[in-house]
């Protein structure tokens, strides 16, 4: 490392320190870092291979240009690991080409209409339990809530599926609790 010598207060001046200094001072500009741009391509690679794992109806109803669906499509046919790579990093440059908000957007609305559904499913499921479980005490507060309910159908079908859960039997009178129950709150 070299050092120079200031003449007016002889004080060492490490000289890779004001070469990065100025460097620093000349990198104003707002662009990425490459570093930053190597993440979003990278990042965009992996959203277009999250498509390839997509169902062809999911993926028509995506906002993507033909040539990109033809190339998730061509992907899912390809079995050797060099040529399904090759086809990656194509759908990944085909991602950079395009703005992929609009992708990111559709699937997160798929993802939280499939969470909401599952909630849903879980509501439902819940209930049946606790009305099997309970008896008619979860039936008056299940009745609040649905007031629309047939009070003596459902009575009959939660007796019915108490006395099969005791018996051991198949579970198709509970079924049928189900999907009565998930046809009210639908």
């Amino acid at each position: 490392m070299r050092h120079r010598r200031s003449a007016k207060n002889a004080q060492c001046i490490n000289v890779a320190t004001v070469d990065r200094n100025r460097l620093n001072l000349k990198k104003t500009d707002d662009r990425p870092s490459k570093s930053q741009l190597k993440r979003e391509m990278l990042e965009l690679q992996a959203l277009g291979e999250s498509l390839i794992e997509l169902s062809d109806s999911v993926v028509a109803a995506l906002p993507i240009p033909e040539e990109l669906r033809t190339a998730i499509r061509d992907a899912r046919h390809m079995t050797k690991h060099g040529a399904l790579h090759r086809q990656k990093q194509f759908i990944g440059k085909l991602m950079r080409q395009i703005d992929a908000t609009p992708i990111r957007e559709a699937l997160a609305q798929r993802q939280n209409s499939a969470r909401a559904e599952a909630a849903r499913f879980h509501v439902v499921e819940n209930w049946r339990d606790r009305l099997v479980r309970e008896g008619d005490s979860a039936l008056e507060k299940f009745l609040a809530e649905q007031p629309t309910a047939d009070r003596q159908h459902l009575r009959r079908l939660i007796r019915d599926a108490g006395t099969e859960r005791e018996s051991g039997a198949p579970p198709r009178v509970s079924r049928q609790l189900f999907r009565y129950i998930n046809d009210l709150m639908a």
